[in-house]
């Protein structure tokens, strides 16, 4: 197979495309009207750029010639997860999409939502704060995301494409979860989660997907049989092109995390700052 028929494989699946487009005029609908009442700092133009980065990257993932290619490479595939969970989803939450959407929708619609997650019952807020628990979140990313590497799993996602979607709308959804409480992006119905708090819950996965990686990329045998079965490109072998999967997990996977992390602890040393300069400095009376 030669790059141009390569380049030739989109896969313009319409329970796909209209989704996330729709998501995204959403999104952008609601950033125009914040803008035209001067509410910059909401609807900041990196908010819109973040946002629909995220949008890209998901379809990069899922209509682009990534999707079929996943179905003959192990590794084309691995790149296509990494996009689903470690890119969409943050940039996604870092473009605060709640209060912007929020803004899309007639006043009645906007008012009714608000009440419900903040008024004074909020019944709704609640229950979604007790499906939504940190604890709950990451455990739940954990399994997901780990259990489908699983060899039975992974054969089975890859023989099947509703179970194939499965796969990905739950690695999607579990990774929204997860990202949501890392950016702390809206609606905030968790109460305060620390500087500190929020660090060790986002590294803590570091070792998880590095251990997970290591082992698809220095195994002894071939993990995922479907792909002894397809036809071999570009060269590679199918341990070569697991071996390959496994350090994309490994190496893109954590390099996504820390690069958060470090983007995380600039913005909370930022934020210090503006605290600091914000207080009213005491002076010390003459003697």
């Amino acid at each position: 197979m030669t790059w141009f028929q390569v380049a030739r494989l989109w896969e313009l699946r319409v329970e796909v495309l209209v989704p996330l487009l729709a998501l995204g005029l959403w999104y952008t609908r609601g950033w125009w009207r914040l803008r035209a009442r001067g509410r910059r700092r909401t609807a900041h133009g990196w908010r819109l750029a973040a946002y629909w980065g995220g949008i890209a990257a998901w379809l990069l993932a899922l209509v682009s010639p990534l999707a079929p290619l996943s179905e003959w490479l192990l590794s084309v595939h691995m790149v296509q997860h990494m996009l689903l969970i470690m890119v969409g989803p943050p940039l996604i939450w870092l473009a605060n999409p709640m209060p912007v959407m929020l803004w899309a929708l007639p006043p009645d619609a906007r008012k009714a939502i608000g009440h419900a997650l903040f008024g004074p019952q909020a019944r709704v807020r609640a229950v979604l704060r007790m499906l939504t628990n940190r604890k709950v979140a990451w455990v739940l990313f954990i399994l997901i995301y780990i259990g489908w590497h699983d060899t039975t799993l992974y054969d089975l996602a890859l023989g099947a494409a509703r179970i194939h979607d499965l796969q990905h709308l739950t690695f999607t959804g579990s990774a929204m979860l997860y990202w949501w409480h890392v950016v702390h992006a809206g609606p905030r119905i968790h109460g305060r989660f620390s500087f500190p708090s929020r660090l060790v819950y986002l590294l803590s996965t570091v070792p998880i997907n590095m251990i997970t990686g290591l082992a698809i990329a220095f195994g002894r045998h071939v993990y995922y049989t479907y792909y002894s079965s397809v036809p071999r490109y570009f060269g590679l072998s199918v341990m070569d092109d697991q071996r390959l999967a496994g350090m994309i997990m490994w190496i893109f996977g954590n390099m996504m995390i820390l690069y958060a992390a470090v983007v995380f602890i600039f913005r909370h040393m930022a934020i210090e700052q503006r605290k600091a300069r914000r207080r009213p400095r005491t002076t010390v009376p003459a003697a």
